[in-house]
C-alpha cells in the first residue's frame, strides 16, 4: 500500500512532467505557426493593410512592374513580347490574390465589374493579344504597340491599387 507522502511525490513528479510536455508542445506549435504562411495570411496581412492603408502586395507588385517596364529598354521585339506576357501574368496573379475565381485570366476578368476595373474591355483586348503572342510565332509587335498595351495593364493594376 502506498502512503500519502509517496502519493504526493508521484503526483508532484507527474505535474512537472505534464508541465514540461505542455511547454514543449506549445513551443512546437508556436514554432511551426511562425514558419508557415497560414498565420501570416490570417492575421498579419490584414493588420498591415489596415495600418498602411494599402495592399500588402503593393511593394512586390511595383517591383515586378518596374522589371516588366525595364524589358522595353533594349527595344527588341522579343523583350517587348515578354513584357506583355509578364504583365498579363502579373495581372492574373493580382486577381488571384484578390480571390477572383477562374482557371485563366480571361475567366477571372469576366467576374470583375467595370466599377472596379474601368478599362476592362481594353484589358480583354490586350489579353487576347497576349494569347496571339504565345500561340502565333509569326505575330509582329512594335515597341510603340507594346508601350500602349503595357499602359493598359498599368492602368488596370493602378485601378486595382496593386502598383
Amino acid at each position: 500500500m502506498i502512503n500519502l507522502e509517496t502519493l504526493n511525490i508521484i503526483i508532484f513528479i507527474l505535474k512537472i512532467v505534464i508541465f514540461l510536455l505542455t511547454f514543449v508542445f506549445l513551443s512546437g506549435i508556436i514554432y511551426l505557426l511562425s514558419k508557415t504562411e497560414w498565420l501570416k495570411r490570417i492575421f498579419l496581412i490584414d493588420f498591415i493593410e489596415f495600418l498602411k492603408f494599402r495592399s500588402y502586395e503593393m511593394p512586390r507588385a511595383s517591383k515586378k512592374w518596374k522589371k516588366i517596364m525595364g524589358r522595353l529598354e533594349p527595344g527588341t521585339e522579343s523583350e517587348a513580347k515578354l513584357a506583355i506576357i509578364e504583365a498579363d501574368d502579373l495581372l492574373n496573379e493580382i486577381l488571384k490574390r484578390m480571390e477572383y475565381e477562374g482557371e485563366t485570366l480571361g475567366e477571372k476578368l469576366k467576374k470583375v465589374k467595370k466599377t472596379i476595373l474601368p478599362n476592362l474591355d481594353e484589358v480583354f483586348q490586350v489579353h487576347k493579344i497576349k494569347s496571339d503572342i504565345i500561340y502565333d510565332p509569326g505575330f509582329r509587335l512594335t515597341l510603340e504597340q507594346a508601350k500602349i498595351f503595357l499602359g493598359i495593364y498599368e492602368r488596370a493594376l493602378s485601378n486595382l491599387e496593386a502598383i
